[in-house]
């Protein structure tokens, strides 16, 4: 919640920070840090990896961070009265005020005030205290330890995983100001609490604020949201409340299903102003279905079927959370027709500005509070404390957030017990059964509690109840079909594989040959305790799909390699989405883990360490588009087409249906008109195109296969927006033969456009280019096919596009 008061001066303490190391933790206050003390420069808000790493350090460099104490100062200068206000220190620290202990805090998600009432100059001094030494004084047995997160004492911590997680992430955790630090100096109004609380009702809206100020309040005093203005009464010598009620609000709703209205909300006392920053108002609701099984959301009663990513942090070394380092990945999650993020608990509560941007941008929050595969100490009064005020200072920063729609106890604490076979008693916990729904209900009652993730079947990690992390296909190496026969409800993690980024970012991080470079070997994504990792899962579905030897690939042909490892994770994943999205499926949500890579390599993002595309997400890209066109091999029955409509809008068009052989000869072709209602999905059978039996999915065998493929496509009858799906009756190729590919660059107002003509069906067709960035990628082209693609600089000084096109079962072409 950003809240500013007239008159009230902001400075942030971000410059003239220095660190020092204290490796044995012998220096106990500032008189204690000896003279020869080496001092270096720090950033603030910043990480002490962070500041290591900008002196030239890299990740194998890096000492054990958790085994170090560091201090870091600054001194500042007040001209009036105020508050140092500290919003989050990582992770255990002690804070020394002109060399006088002002606190202690041992929760890197608390924030703090230090009252500050002498003008002047002062000596800030912060000790960051060593994880690993405050594990040693702990004591208690766990019921059970993880091996995704080290090291195991870390359950009495109030810290986040990341930078403990090996197998995936840097071995970078955090210590130090992670947060921002500043130095308030209130003017003549000071607010000491702010509780702000939209509501809709049977589509009607209503606000309600109330406001706790240090001094009596007697000037006249009005709250104003949009157009609509109420006056504050008086609940107390220093607390007003005032409600109003906006019954022409236009609600907030994701950017796939409608607008993410906002309105801007403000106090006026006398003759100063509050600006309370901006709300939206939406209803938020889950279906349970008939059998109670389902999770099915519904926002101001409109079904959604939720799908997005997990959220990783914008830098896992800093964990800068400002606008400028979280906007670029929000935008591609829209761009890629992403509604929906989760905060995993194995990351941390994000910046005010991060969910000040998903409630811009129309995309929903399912936020995890930060707990994760632990057996927490919850029986120690003083954890049990610190951990309440945690959610209770989250959910208070956060209760103007239209966005944030669900609020789940932890990630994989239940599971994670529940598969060591112990039983429901056992690992149940007051903590997400009693304790954080409590809260909730309190302070964010418009919002939805689910105890864990995943949680809702017995045991907790079965997928055809309530919400799951579904990797039969991928981890678990299922065929796509599985992703249907699972009758998965709501998968809040699902689809892992190690995806490998382009080809220009492999080049930067591992040279010219990436597949003989160690660092590529031992950078590939894994789960601790497994025998195997997940490029083990990508190369099973590179022999499903294509039928190729990886190993030998990579020795013979190490391109081809990567480019058939790229596609057969593009194609699986837009197959599995396809099986959720179609009509009649039982799935309504699906959020793919994860969306950005913590360092170089063949990791689970679908972006990389750099924020670019692979090609997993281009395969979402098409597969959550709000207008998608699905096609689904129903075997014996036939081929079915499914034309999905998220939108708030009627749509209508043509769908064809095309079948070729030998990937461009005409066998079949015929179309209909549609028309779809908002929010709603059309099927149609093949037979319905055909007026007669033919063998689309070539399920009877009658005779030679009379195609290879099945085109469709949808063309709008508004304004001639084409979608496309294809089918590969025979299975997809690799096989590369000449198919007439050709590209050429045009340029327009807007920049560089690569212009892709094929005469023969071209597979999955890559651009690579060093400067230049394709918006749509790993794609594949119908015969006779012309595809406009918007090429964007990766850098202001990139001249002209020149690079390679590539499609897995054709020639590579140079262009530019």
């Amino acid at each position: 919640m950003r809240v500013s008061v007239e008159g009230e001066k902001r400075l942030r303490l971000d410059a003239s920070w220095s660190f020092a190391i204290d490796e044995a933790g012998e220096w106990t206050e500032p008189s204690a840090i000896p003279a020869a003390a080496r001092w270096r420069v720090a950033r603030v808000p910043g990480t002490l990896a962070q500041a290591l790493i900008a002196e030239g350090a890299s990740f194998d460099d890096l000492p054990p961070l958790d085994a170090l104490d560091v201090w870091y100062k600054t001194s500042f200068v007040n001209s009036a009265p105020g508050d140092l206000r500290l919003h989050g220190l990582a992770s255990l620290a002690d804070v020394f005020l002109d060399g006088r202990l002002a606190l202690r805090s041992d929760n890197m998600f608390h924030a703090h005030t230090i009252e500050i009432q002498a003008p002047g100059a002062h000596e800030l001094h912060i000790r960051f205290r060593s994880v690993e030494r405050e594990i040693a004084t702990k004591s208690g047995r766990a019921r059970w330890r993880p091996r995704m997160i080290t090291p195991a004492g870390l359950r009495h911590i109030r810290t986040t995983a990341l930078g403990r997680l090996p197998g995936f992430a840097p071995p970078t955790p955090p210590v130090g100001p992670w947060r921002d630090i500043e130095l308030i100096e209130h003017g003549a109004l000071r607010l000491l609490e702010v509780d702000i609380r939209p509501n809709v009702r049977e589509r009607r809206a209503s606000l309600r604020v109330a406001l706790e100020l240090s001094d009596i309040v007697d000037a006249p005093a009005r709250l104003l949201c949009g157009e609509v203005e109420a006056r504050f009464e008086r609940a107390s010598d220093t607390s007003i409340v005032a409600e109003l009620s906006l019954p022409d609000a236009r609600l907030w709703t994701p950017h796939t299903h409608g607008e993410p209205h906002l309105y801007d909300v403000a106090a006026q006392i006398g003759d100063r102003r509050i600006d309370l920053g901006r709300t939206g108002f939406r209803d938020v609701s889950v279906d349970r279905g008939a059998d109670g099984s389902d999770f099915a959301l519904r926002v101001n009663d409109i079904p959604l079927f939720c799908r997005g990513a997990c959220w990783t942090t914008a830098d896992p070394v800093s964990l800068a959370g400002r606008a400028e380092d979280c906007a670029p990945l929000l935008h591609a999650m829209r761009e890629a027709g992403m509604n929906m993020v989760r905060v995993p608990g194995v990351t941390l509560y994000e910046s005010d500005d991060f969910y000040a941007l998903c409630d811009e941008l129309g995309i929903l929050v399912w936020q995890d509070f930060a707990f994760a595969n632990f057996d927490y100490p919850l029986q120690d009064a003083a954890f049990r404390a610190s951990v309440e005020r945690e959610a209770t200072e989250f959910l208070a920063r956060t209760q103007t957030s239209p966005s944030l729609a669900i609020l789940c106890g932890g990630s994989e604490v239940y599971q994670q017990a529940s598969m060591l076979g112990l039983a429901e008693a056992k690992w149940r916990s007051p903590l997400f059964d009693e304790t954080l729904p409590k809260l909730v209900r309190e302070r964010r009652p418009d919002a939805i509690y689910v105890e864990n993730s995943p949680s809702g079947g017995l045991p907790p990690f079965h997928v055809d109840k309530g919400v799951s992390h579904y990797y039969g296909v991928g981890a678990y190496r299922r065929g796509v079909e599985d992703a249907r026969r699972a009758d998965v409800r709501f998968a809040s993690e699902c689809l892992g594989f190690a995806n490998i980024a382009e080809d220009a970012s492999l080049r930067r991080d591992f040279g010219d040959e990436p597949l003989a470079s160690p660092l590529f070997a031992a950078r590939v994504a894994r789960d601790m305790g497994a025998t195997q990792t997940f490029g083990d899962v990508t190369e099973h579905y590179m022999r499903l799909l294509y039928g190729c030897d990886p190993a030998a690939l990579r020795e013979s042909d190490p391109q081809l390699y990567l480019d058939i490892a790229r596609a057969s994770v593009a194609e699986t994943m837009e197959a599995a989405i396809g099986e959720w999205r179609r009509g009649g499926s039982t799935t309504h949500g699906a959020i793919v883990w994860f969306l950005e890579d913590l360092w170089p390599g063949a990791g689970w993002g679908v972006l990389d360490s750099h924020g670019e595309p692979k090609s997993a997400y281009h395969a979402l890209k098409r597969a959550f588009r709000p207008l998608s066109l699905i096609l689904t091999d129903e075997g014996v029955n036939g081929l079915f087409v499914h034309l999905r409509n998220d939108g708030p809008e009627r749509v209508e068009g043509e769908i064809s249906l095309a079948c070729f052989r030998e990937g461009h000869v005409p066998v079949m072709k015929a179309s209909r008109d549609v028309s779809i209602a908002p929010h709603g999905v059309t099927t149609l059978r093949d037979a319905e195109f055909w007026g007669g039996f033919f063998d689309t999915t070539l399920a009877y065998n009658f005779g030679p296969p009379s195609h290879d493929l099945t085109v469709a496509r949808f063309v709008g009858a508004r304004d001639g927006a084409a979608v496309e799906a294809f089918h590969f009756p025979l299975g997809r190729s690799a096989k590369k033969s000449q198919i007439g590919l050709r590209a050429k660059i045009e340029r327009d107002e807007n920049g560089f456009v690569i212009v892709l003509t094929t005469d023969v069906a071209a597979q999955s067709v890559t651009i690579d280019d060093e400067a230049f960035l394709p918006a749509e990628n790993w794609l594949h082209l119908s015969p006779g096919a012309s595809r406009r693609i918007r090429l964007v600089a990766r850098s202001p000084d990139a001249r002209r596009p020149n690079g390679i096109v590539r499609a897995l079962n054709g020639e590579a072409i140079r262009y530019g």
